[in-house]
């Protein structure tokens, strides 16, 4: 128990410090969020591959049915990472990473439309809570602020919009695979959807940029990407699903304190009671009684 426990929160703390990570990398010479995003997916993929083929050396194969499933799912990831890196450039690591919050909410409407999920009192009042904290955090009241644009606030909607679609795709995978797996071929497909986009900007080989932005790019993969993924598959092994899912909310707090101590970014009332509706919506909707397609979510960014 204590262990799981300390592997989501490890977990939750290492997520939240993506934005860190990528602000240092896009501050220190010219990478854009395209760019950032192409060689991020092909670091992981490489790393997930290989550790699939070596676990399991004769069984990396994908079955015929599953992967428009596993399309979807890296195309939707590829996308996911140029709007996250938008996202952290237009409204910072601390807000970028509240709205991605909002993913449950999104889940819960596709669920209802694809799966016929019912819609009972607990569901719509989560919905409710989790609409009005994401148009808190994304600013829109604040529309008049010189720093709040209609691309911005654009970004931010798309942001926790394809990390659900990530999800769905992942939810929608037959059961069997082994994660890293999974991981592997979903970042392959996201590396070829931005492959062609390096061609067209010229942006295919590596930026040049100082020893220290390579080292904030390790910590990105190593970090942010590779060890909370096994951190928090640890955590689902020890911990109910739902326990796991309210614990790594705390990738918040963990991101907002980052952003404030390292980027000193700060959070207006507006935009800390929106992430306060945000989390109090999402933790309604993962109560023992409700039962929802988002409680396990198949990996993470």
């Amino acid at each position: 128990m204590v262990s799981g426990i300390i592997a989501v929160l490890s977990a939750a703390a290492c997520w939240g410090a993506s934005g860190i990570f990528v602000k240092l990398i896009m501050a220190s010479g010219p990478v854009s969020s395209l760019c950032l995003a192409f060689w991020r997916d092909a670091s992981a993929f490489a790393v997930f591959f290989s550790l699939a083929f070596r676990i399991r050396r004769n069984r990396t194969g994908i079955h015929r049915s599953d992967w428009p499933q596993l399309a979807g799912m890296g195309i939707s990831l590829g996308v996911f990472h140029v709007a996250l890196n938008l996202g952290y450039r237009l409204n910072g690591a601390a807000i970028t990473t509240i709205q991605q919050a909002a993913m449950p909410g999104i889940v819960l409407v596709v669920a209802r439309l694809v799966w016929k999920e019912p819609l009972n009192g607990i569901k719509i009042f989560s919905l409710v809570l989790i609409g009005i904290g994401t148009v808190l955090v994304s600013r829109i009241t604040q529309a008049g602020a010189p720093d709040v644009t209609a691309g911005s606030v654009m970004v931010g909607f798309l942001v926790p919009a394809l990390y659900a679609g990530w999800s769905l795709f992942g939810k929608s995978l037959r059961s069997g695979y082994r994660a890293e797996l999974i991981l592997a071929w979903a970042f392959g497909i996201a590396t070829m959807i931005l492959l062609p986009f390096q061609l067209f900007t010229g942006n295919l080989l590596p930026p040049a940029l100082p020893a220290i932005s390579l080292l904030w790019f390790v910590g990105l993969i190593a970090i942010s990407t590779v060890f909370p993924f096994f951190a928090f598959t640890f955590a689902l092994g020890r911990l109910p699903a739902g326990i796991v899912s309210i614990l790594v909310m705390s990738e918040i707090a963990f991101a907002v304190f980052y952003a404030r101590l390292i980027l000193g970014e700060g959070l207006s009332l507006v935009e800390i009671a929106g992430a306060l509706v945000v989390v109090t919506g999402v933790i309604t909707l993962l109560t023992p009684n409700t039962k929802t397609a988002v409680v396990r979510p198949v990996s993470r960014r």
